[in-house]
């Protein structure tokens, strides 16, 4: 993955400076305005990572020790560390083995009385089934880590939209970036309210807001909170960035459908769109076949030949951090971890480019194994 970062933002960036008010300010509230419109939903409240933005969702409903939640292990770690962080227990449920994603009937199986949430993750930009999770879910509230997916469609509407609480990340790895970033997205006034507090302190007024009142103005802190605020630095990127975002999804998406066009003769299987909704490509998987070698083998194959890979989507129960974490039976999580791998897709990618990482994984599946 490569940044797609310019000279605009190089500017905007530059003119934030230079107004001098570069914490969280007016160009944060701007970038939250633009991007909950762009995602169809109400309100949206910038924090400093998607790590913060789930664990501010998770604790705004109540999560907390003796309660589960529900999630996948196949995600990056921290959406089960968020859980941790309130104290709680990742619940751990099997994914679907096409998309990666949660599904109705897997988080079905798994939903107790003490279930306080389930954590639904849009894998790798692929949109989660939302509609048959909510369904599974009971009434238990669904919290959608978006991180991946700027510009994912589910049911012909962009993820987020009519999410209770979706969390998204603006790291470098993903379309839209701030460096680093994150933010909440919500239909609720009071909800977007709280979070704002909560992210700055638990302050009755924002910094910025008691800059522009002037005079004397003493803030109360109604409750204890974090320190998880964006700054305009960030945010004056953010705002370009988002409008490239529809170019950048289009472009992957081009990108995508020759390394299918390339892949199909290897019998390879690839992500794509599942029924129900759009990728926007955030991460282009593959899975190696039954006998191939060790992943490790591979990727330290394509890594010999210039072709910077990496493991696909890693299960978190997998990890030394949760060693001893119990768990059910997760085949198709598993799986997925064991014989996955991610290939380079970025915007300065060619024709030519995509030929040489398909011709390396041949020949590393091949010789590796011989």
């Amino acid at each position: 993955m490569k940044p797609f970062l310019g000279e605009e933002e190089a500017l905007a960036v530059a003119e934030a400076v230079r107004s001098g008010w570069v914490a969280q300010g007016p160009r944060v509230a701007a970038f939250e305005e633009a991007f909950a419109a762009r995602v169809g939903a109400e309100h949206g409240v910038a924090v400093s990572s998607c790590t913060t933005a789930l664990h501010l969702c998770l604790h705004l409903l109540g999560v907390g020790p003796g309660d589960e939640v529900v999630a996948p292990s196949l995600s990056f770690i921290a959406t089960a560390n968020a859980i941790r962080y309130c104290g709680a227990t990742p619940v751990f449920a099997d994914v679907d083995p096409v998309t990666g994603n949660l599904t109705g009937s897997t988080v079905a199986e798994v939903v107790t009385p003490r279930t306080k949430a389930v954590l639904v993750v849009h894998q790798g930009g692929v949109p989660a089934d939302v509609h048959a999770i909510r369904i599974a879910a009971g009434g238990v509230p669904v919290v959608e880590d978006a991180a991946c997916a700027a510009g994912s469609t589910v049911y012909g509407r962009p993820v987020g939209a009519g999410a209770l609480l979706a969390a998204w990340s603006f790291h470098p790895r993903k379309l839209l970036t701030t460096g680093e970033g994150g933010m909440v997205t919500t239909d609720d006034a009071d909800w977007a309210a709280r979070l704002r507090r909560l992210r700055e302190h638990g302050m009755s007024m924002s910094a910025a807001d008691r800059h522009a009142a002037g005079g004397a103005v003493v803030e109360s802190y109604v409750e204890i909170a974090f320190n998880y605020r964006m700054t305009d630095i960030q945010a004056a990127m953010g705002l370009v960035q988002l409008r490239k975002l529809d170019g950048i999804v289009e472009q992957r998406r081009e990108l995508a459908a020759r390394y299918h066009e390339m892949l199909a003769p290897m019998g390879l299987r690839a992500v794509t769109d599942p029924a129900h909704g759009t990728t926007n490509y955030q991460s282009f998987w593959v899975a190696l076949p039954e006998g191939a070698p060790p992943l490790a083998d591979v990727l330290s194959r394509l890594a010999g030949s210039g072709v910077s890979a990496r493991r696909g989507i890693m299960a978190a129960h997998l990890e030394p951090a949760y060693a001893g974490h119990p768990h059910g039976p997760l085949p198709a999580t598993e799986d997925l971890a064991r014989r996955s791998l991610i290939l380079p897709l970025h915007h300065e990618l060619t024709s030519a480019d995509q030929r040489r990482v398909v011709g390396a994984l041949a020949q590393a599946i091949e010789l590796v194994a011989s």
